[in-house]
């Protein structure tokens, strides 16, 4: 057995003690009206204050609970530590089992477990890893480990929050480093004072949730910050020891601000905090189609994510972007996800928008599935499911069959006025031929449920998603299809 496994050993077993419960126990607490029990001897050779307690050094309150102190525990306890139950206040039952087990075992977990319900938190089927309720969990647990003088644990959960505050809402930054200040954590304190900086918050707003020299420092930061950026900007047209005037330092100030808002909209995002967005909109003057939000979301956060942005009416659904022009049902299609499809869709995202190449989202799942069928792979996608693949198609090629049969019911009228050459058809013709783009959305679905293995696949979608199957179904039943476009089409180069 190695020196690790030994160790591993070693620290399971002492874990296993507390986990027993009342096994050899010698000592009790009750947190939060729930009965822990625990071991003396185990808890004074790993924490100083539990060996002052327990030798009857250390007095009754335990450690200051003054908050300016820089703890906020206490343990309460009878006039003789060797008898009764021992209170604790102002530290929670999960927090008091985080300190117990670290004690124990020498390692924890501070991160809630993922998909739980907890306060403070309610997206469904979070994982907890940045969320304010971890955030909450790890500075109590913070606070707990230096209340008891448990300096590694203090230690650790430092470096889990400095992980945390990367993703976190900016108010949960600004909480984190309000507690670093308060532990002398400074850096702990230099990553959250320079993520404010970064923020855009104005002071005013700062002055809200910090203390006020703090906000001057983070102002101070600011300047630094942007000075330095001015000393590297590049100059070509000018002598070499010109000094930027007032007209360009405004222009590479605003430029700057604009970065910081982009930067603090994709960390909202990335925290579903979609409520800070609109904030943005309203009180900062942020434009979301500048900023490509829904690109953004689209690419990288979920299903309500991006429904509730698209809700705010801030956003154009078909927006173009990059040299390219790729609208997001562009990169939902090439995502190859049916949840972005439909959500797009289902807030009149255009399926017939075109990029500077003149691609359409229809023209991307054609290529794919071609690709699929005959290549039996997808360049760029290590791993595709034909089933998903096959349901965007549905839903991209049914909103473009109502597209065109609303553009052909209004052109009725004027095609039947201008047409020279055309020969009389009948209704259920012309209904499937309506338009020069039919020829691009006539696919023959039938086709493709065969080769994509439809029969034996069954998915789980989300209600958008069934609706477009359904209408697809019955879209089909009435247009004259030509198998053959789906195959002779050519991938565009993207």
């Amino acid at each position: 057995m190695s020196v690790e496994d030994s160790l591993r050993s070693l620290s399971m077993d002492y874990l296993n003690l507390l986990i027993n419960g009342q096994a050899f126990s010698d000592v009790t607490f009750s947190v939060e009206g729930r009965l822990v029990h625990a071991h003396r001897c185990i808890l004074a050779a790993r924490s100083l204050f539990f060996r002052k307690f327990f030798s009857g050094s250390e007095s009754p309150g335990g450690p200051s609970s003054d908050p300016s102190s820089g703890s906020g525990s206490r343990v309460c306890a009878p006039s003789s530590p060797r008898s009764g139950v021992i209170p604790v206040s102002s530290v929670g039952y999960e927090v008091f089992l985080l300190l117990l087990q670290f004690l124990y075992s020498g390692q924890v977990s501070i991160v809630p477990q993922k998909h739980e319900p907890r306060p403070d938190c309610g997206e469904r089927g979070c994982w907890h890893t940045h969320c304010t309720s971890a955030v909450d969990l790890a500075l109590d647990t913070l606070a707990a480990a230096r209340s008891f003088g448990v300096e590694q644990l203090a230690l650790l959960t430092q470096k889990q929050l400095a992980n945390m505050v990367q993703k976190a809402s900016i108010e949960d930054v600004m909480k984190v480093l309000i507690a670093s200040r308060k532990h002398e954590m400074q850096q702990l304190w230099t990553t959250c004072s320079h993520l404010v900086a970064k923020s855009g918050l104005p002071p005013e707003v700062l002055a809200k949730h910090l203390p006020f020299d703090v906000v001057t420092k983070i102002e101070e930061l600011r300047l630094k910050s942007s000075l330095a950026r001015q000393s590297l900007v590049p100059h070509p047209h000018h002598h070499p020891h010109h000094h930027p005037g007032h007209h360009e330092l405004v222009a590479a100030a605003g430029a700057d601000l604009e970065d910081q808002k982009i930067r603090r909209m994709r960390r909202a995002l990335d925290s579903s905090d979609v409520e800070l967005v609109k904030l943005m909109v309203m009180g900062e003057g942020l434009n979301l189609d500048d900023a490509l939000a829904l690109h953004y979301a689209v690419e990288n956060c979920s299903r309500e994510v991006v429904k509730a942005l698209l809700e705010l009416g801030a956003a154009n659904v078909n927006c173009p972007a990059g040299p390219a022009g790729k609208t997001p049902l562009h990169v939902a299609a090439e995502m190859v996800s049916p949840d972005m499809v439909a959500v797009l869709l289902d807030h009149h995202a255009d399926p017939n928008v075109r990029t500077v190449d003149g691609v359409t989202p229809l023209d991307v799942l054609r290529a794919l599935t071609s690709d699929f069928l005959f290549k039996g792979a997808v360049p760029g996608l290590a791993h595709i499911e034909p089933n998903k693949l096959r349901l965007c198609l549905e839903l991209v090629q049914s909103a473009a069959l109502v597209i065109s049969r609303e553009e052909g019911n209004a052109n009725a009228s004027s095609h039947s006025n201008n047409s020279i050459y055309n020969p009389p058809m009948s209704e259920g013709h012309s209904s499937g031929s309506s338009g020069g783009n039919m020829s691009n959305v006539n696919v023959d679905s039938r086709m493709v449920y065969l080769n994509l293995g439809a029969a034996q696949m069954g998915v789980d979608c989300s209600d958008e998603a069934e609706t477009g199957r359904h209408r697809q179904r019955q879209r089909t039943q009435q247009v004259a299809c030509d198998p053959s476009s789906l195959y002779h089409h050519q991938r565009p180069d993207f």
